[in-house]
This record gives structure tokens, C-alpha cells and sequence, in this order.
């Protein structure tokens, strides 16, 4: 059984009327969790209950009412969601990019001085944007963690590009790892940064002094790219 799956089979958030307003409401059924939880799901633009096994939608109502403010505050403080269209702007390493559509021409997505043409048929652009930027990060990211793996003196078998809510990056026992698409979006320190702690993982899968000494030595950007995800992250899930 998966960690977690929709209680009615979609992830199509409910709304749900509280008394300080309507909330848009992802259900999950998990067989780990001990307790009912909530959380802000930034990507989505909801709250995600989370429910036992044992424990029935009732509970979940409860807990829902009992922090329908908190749940609010934390919807209303998120980013407006910016999808993929024509005239949009998406950061690329950082940096404002407007989103160009060529029209009816034929060709690849490609980044320009601050542009990102997008030729064929308008209905495919958020796809095409969304699939350039996968790649984009794929190619940036693979070949900096092969680089800072070499560093430390460790193989890495595989390099996975997802896109994860909540982790921007991690490291298998196996050295495996995954990182977030959403990382070319971020200042290029800040990817840096990812890279080099997931890379100081494969010595030490812990975040004791050694982890990051280590992880200090692979990059000179941690403190500062730990204050912008802190401040910034959420905004990167409002992409696409």
C-alpha cells in the first residue's frame, strides 16, 4: 500500500466551509501516520488532512475546524500560482525570463537574454515549458552532482529529476539521487547548495558537524541559500 493515497481516488482538492472561509481541502489515507495531521501543501494550494487508518473523515473535519484560522493565515500568505502561459515571467537560475510564443513555427523551447521561446500551438505551451525546464534542470543538476560526487570520492548509480512538495533534494542508501525541477528556477547558489548537501550525503547520511564541514567544503553558499529556500521556496511551487 502506498505511504499515502486520495481518500476518493483524485487529488483534486474539496472545498470546505469553515468559519473563516471556504478551504481547499486534499485527503489522504496514510497507513503510517499515529495521528490525524495537517499541512499546507504550496504546490496544490491547499491543506492536506491526513488520516490513520482507523480515524474517519469526522476526525479530520474536527481538527480542520479546530485550526481553520491557522489554515487560512498559511492559504492566504501563499504566492499566487503563476502557470505556465504566454507573456508569463519564470525564473531561470534566478533570473526573469518572459515566456514568448513563436506561433504556428516549428522548433525547440530555447532560453534566450531573458526570454523563453515556445514555437507550435498555444495549447502546448505550459507542456513545452514544463518539459524544457525538466530538462534544463536535468542537465545542470546531473552534471554538478557527478562533479561534487567525484569530490568525496563516491559512484553515484543513478540521478533522478522529480517533482517533490516538500524535499529539494535526497540521497539514497544506495548513493542514489533525486532533486526537485524546480531547483532551476532558484539562483544558481542555491542549487549549489542543494547538490552539495545531497553530495555530503553520500559520506555521511546525517546532518552531524562532519555532514557539514563536509557539505562547507563542497560549497560556499549554505548559509545563504538556506535563508532564501526558507524564504522563497514556497514561491517555486507556484510554477507550472
Amino acid at each position: 500500500m502506498p505511504a499515502s493515497q486520495p481518500l476518493s481516488g483524485t487529488s483534486d482538492p474539496e472545498l470546505v466551509a469553515t468559519a473563516h472561509g471556504a478551504a481547499p481541502v486534499q485527503w489522504r489515507r496514510s497507513p503510517r501516520a499515529r495521528r490525524v495531521s495537517l499541512r499546507i501543501d504550496p504546490r496544490a494550494g491547499a491543506v492536506v488532512v491526513t488520516l490513520p487508518l482507523r480515524a474517519g473523515r469526522r476526525q479530520g473535519l474536527d481538527l480542520l475546524h479546530t485550526h481553520a484560522a491557522w489554515v487560512m493565515d498559511r492559504l492566504s500568505a501563499l504566492p499566487p500560482a503563476s502557470p505556465f502561459l504566454p507573456g508569463a515571467i519564470v525564473p531561470v537560475g534566478g533570473q526573469p525570463h518572459r515566456i514568448v510564443h513563436l506561433g504556428g513555427l516549428r522548433g525547440p523551447t530555447r532560453l534566450g537574454e531573458g526570454v523563453l521561446e515556445v514555437a507550435g500551438d498555444a495549447v502546448h505551451v505550459p507542456r513545452r515549458v514544463a518539459d524544457f525546464l525538466r530538462q534544463e534542470a536535468r542537465r545542470r543538476i546531473g552534471g554538478l552532482a557527478l562533479a561534487k560526487a567525484a569530490v568525496v570520492g563516491r559512484r553515484v548509480p543513478r540521478i533522478t529529476i522529480k517533482d517533490t512538495k516538500s524535499r529539494w533534494g535526497s540521497c539514497a542508501p544506495d548513493g542514489s539521487l533525486a532533486f526537485s525541477w524546480r531547483l532551476v528556477l532558484a539562483p544558481r547558489e542555491v542549487l549549489d547548495y542543494v547538490v552539495a548537501h545531497e553530495a555530503a550525503h553520500l559520506v555521511h547520511m546525517n546532518h552531524g558537524p562532519r555532514f557539514w564541514a563536509l557539505c562547507g567544503k563542497l560549497t560556499p553558499h549554505a548559509d545563504a541559500a538556506k535563508a532564501w529556500l526558507a524564504a522563497h521556496g514556497a514561491l517555486l511551487l507556484r510554477y507550472g
